[in-house]
């Protein structure tokens, strides 16, 4: 999960470096959605092994 937020947020930045505002945008919100996937999956691991 955090790979692909990596990876939305490579294209993000390399969409606004080319000018393409929309898909910019778009991969920062998905790499956004991702890395708190990623976050709130952790937790409930962490918590589930310490249980």
């Amino acid at each position: 999960m955090l790979h692909y937020a990596l990876v939305f947020i490579i294209v993000a930045i390399i969409a606004a470096f080319l000018g393409f505002s929309r898909l910019s945008g778009l991969s920062a919100t998905i790499a956004q959605v991702c890395f708190v996937l990623f976050l709130i999956l952790a937790l409930l691991s962490f918590l589930k092994k310490k249980a």
